[in-house]
C-alpha cells in the first residue's frame, strides 16, 4: 500500500481564491481514498502565501518533514507552480525527497519526479514558473513606482494610525485615532520623552497602530517624525531588492524618491510638526534628559555642569517631608557640582513671581514682538541659498550619470575615472549636506515663530496677577530653569526671552 499525501495552497486570501482552496482539499481526499491501491495521510494546505520562497510555508515544510522521515511515499500537487515558483527551492527539495524513495506527482505537467524525464522536465517547468513570478513582480514594482512619480499617496491602514482608505483611495481621517496622535505630539512638545508617553498610553489601554497593548518608544518616536501626519508624504522610503527573497531596503538614492505635499488631510499643523522635530534634534544634544509625569522635571538644569535636576522626597514618612531637585549628576562628575538643590515650593513662588512681573509689562513687550518675528524668523535668504543649492546637484547627479555611463562604453584609465567619480560623488555629499543644514535651520525657525506666537497668546490671555501655580501655564511657558546659585536662578521662556531672577 503506497502512503499518499497532497498539498494544496492559494497565494491570497480573498473569497474567490478560498473557495478555490476548499475545493483542492475536498478534490484530493476524495481521490486518494478512491485508490485501493494508497493509504491515504493528509491534505497539507498553506492558505495566504506566496510562492516564491518555501521558507515562510508551515504546511509546506511539515509535509516535507514528514515525508523524508518515512511518513509518506507519493505527495500529489496541482502544478510546479503551486508547489514552488523558485526553481533552486523545487529541484532542492525534489532531490532530497528522491534520496528517500519518495515521489511528487504534478497533475497539470504530468511529471512524476522517479520518472528518468522527471528532473529535466521539472527544472524547464520551474524555471518557467520564476520567470512568470519575477514578471509579475516587476509589473508590480513598475504600477507602484508609477503612483508615487504621480503622487498617489497608499499607506499600511492595518498599521498606520489616524487615518484609513478612503475615496479614490485616498487617505481619510478617523477622528477617534487622530485624537491619539495629537495627544502624543501634545505630550511630547510639553517635555514627556517617548518612552514616557509610550508607558503612558500603555496604562491607559489605548490600542497601538497594530492593535496590541503595550506601546514601545520606538513606535511613539515613529509617529512623532513621520510626515504623513502634516498632510504630506514622501514615496518610495524602501524598495525591494529582490522578488525571490522580498528583502526589503532603506532607499538611499537608489531609485527615485518623491516628496508630494498637502497629498491628504493633515492632523498636525506643519507648525506643530516642524517644532516637534526641532524638539528632537535639541534633545539628542542634552545631557541625561529624562521625565516623569511632574511638570518640573525634564525642566531645571543644573548651571554648573549642564545636566538636569532630578526630584528627591526628603523625610518622605514624617511631617518634615519636602521635596527638593538637585543636579542628577552631582556625585557622578570628578569634581563635585556646587549648585545647590532646591525646594519644589520654592521654585513654584518664583515662577509666579517672575510671570507676573512679565504681565505688569505686558504692553511694551507685545509691542516689540512683531519686529522681533521678522526678524529670527525670516527664511526668504535661506530658501534661495536652498533653492540655488538644488539645482547645483541636479547639474552633479547629471556629470556623475555621465561618468558611470562614459565609463561603461568607452575604455578609460580606471585611476582616472575612480579620481574623478569620488570627486563627484563627494560634491554631490557636500550640496546635499548644505541642503539639510539649510532645511535644518528652517524647520528651527519656524519652530521658533511657532513659540513666540503661543506665547504671544499666553500673555494675551492672562491679563490678572497669578495667585497659585498652575502646571499647563508652567508647561506651555517655560523651557527650562537655570540653576546657577542658591539664590540666582534664570528663567528661560519658550519664546526665548531669559529672565534672571533672585530666590
Amino acid at each position: 500500500m503506497k502512503r499518499v499525501a497532497a498539498y494544496a495552497r492559494v497565494s491570497t486570501d480573498n473569497e474567490e481564491q478560498l473557495s478555490s482552496f476548499d475545493a483542492q482539499m475536498d478534490y484530493y481526499t476524495r481521490h486518494i481514498k478512491s485508490n485501493p491501491a494508497w493509504t491515504f495521510i493528509e491534505v497539507y494546505t498553506d492558505e495566504g502565501i506566496s510562492a516564491t520562497s518555501t521558507k515562510k510555508r508551515e504546511g509546506f515544510k511539515r509535509m516535507i518533514s514528514d515525508a523524508l522521515n518515512g511518513k509518506i511515499d507519493l505527495i500529489i500537487t496541482k502544478s510546479v507552480s503551486r508547489f514552488a515558483r523558485n526553481t533552486v527551492d523545487t529541484l532542492t527539495t525534489v532531490r532530497k525527497l528522491k534520496e528517500k524513495g519518495v515521489e511528487v506527482y504534478f497533475e497539470k505537467e504530468n511529471i512524476y519526479t522517479l520518472d528518468s524525464k522527471g528532473e529535466l522536465l521539472i527544472t524547464i517547468m520551474s524555471s518557467l514558473a520564476q520567470e512568470e513570478s519575477r514578471s509579475i513582480s516587476e509589473n508590480v514594482t513598475w504600477g507602484q513606482r508609477k503612483r508615487f512619480a504621480d503622487g498617489k499617496v497608499s499607506l499600511p491602514y492595518k498599521r498606520f494610525l489616524g487615518y484609513e482608505k478612503g475615496e479614490g483611495g485616498l487617505p481619510k481621517i478617523v477622528e477617534k485615532e487622530a485624537v491619539i496622535v495629537r495627544l502624543i505630539y501634545k505630550l511630547f512638545l510639553e517635555g514627556k520623552t517617548p518612552s514616557w508617553v509610550a508607558k503612558y498610553l500603555t496604562t491607559n489601554k489605548i490600542p497601538t497602530p497594530g492593535g496590541k497593548e503595550i506601546w514601545r518608544q520606538s513606535t511613539v518616536l515613529s509617529i512623532l517624525q513621520n510626515e504623513k501626519y502634516k498632510g504630506d508624504a514622501i514615496l518610495q522610503k524602501s524598495f525591494t531588492v529582490d522578488f525571490l527573497t522580498k528583502k526589503k531596503k532603506t532607499n538611499e538614492g537608489e531609485v527615485p524618491q518623491y516628496y508630494v505635499e498637502n497629498s491628504h488631510p493633515a492632523i498636525i499643523s506643519h507648525e506643530v510638526y516642524d517644532l516637534t522635530q526641532s524638539e528632537i534634534k535639541k534633545r539628542k544634544k542634552v545631557k541625561g534628559y529624562k521625565t516623569s509625569g511632574d511638570c518640573f522635571s525634564g525642566k531645571i538644569v543644573c548651571g554648573n555642569c549642564g545636566s538636569f535636576y532630578g526630584r528627591k522626597v526628603w523625610h518622605s514618612t514624617s511631617k518634615y517631608r519636602r521635596v527638593i531637585w538637585q543636579c542628577n549628576s552631582k556625585f557622578k562628575n570628578d569634581k563635585k557640582c556646587d549648585t545647590p538643590h532646591i525646594y519644589e515650593d520654592t521654585l513654584k513662588e518664583a515662577f509666579l513671581q517672575a510671570f507676573n512681573s512679565i504681565l505688569k509689562n505686558k504692553a511694551k513687550i507685545l509691542k516689540g514682538y512683531e519686529e522681533i518675528i521678522q526678524a529670527l524668523t525670516d527664511t526668504t535668504k535661506l530658501d534661495k541659498e536652498s533653492a540655488k543649492l538644488q539645482n547645483e546637484l541636479e547639474v552633479v547627479s547629471e556629470l556623475l550619470k555621465k561618468c558611470v555611463e562614459e565609463n561603461a562604453y568607452t575604455v578609460l584609465d580606471q585611476a582616472e575615472y575612480e579620481e574623478r567619480y569620488n570627486s563627484l560623488s563627494e560634491r554631490y555629499k557636500a550640496i546635499e549636506n548644505k541642503i539639510t543644514e539649510i532645511n535644518d535651520k528652517c524647520i528651527e525657525r519656524n519652530a521658533k515663530q511657532e513659540r513666540i506666537e503661543e506665547f504671544i497668546k499666553i500673555l494675551e490671555k492672562n491679563s490678572t496677577v497669578l495667585t497659585e501655580f498652575d502646571d499647563e501655564l508652567w508647561n506651555a511657558v517655560i523651557e527650562i530653569v537655570k540653576v546657577n546659585s542658591e539664590i540666582d536662578i534664570i528663567f528661560v521662556f519658550k519664546d526665548g526671552f531669559e529672565l534672571q531672577w533672585n530666590i
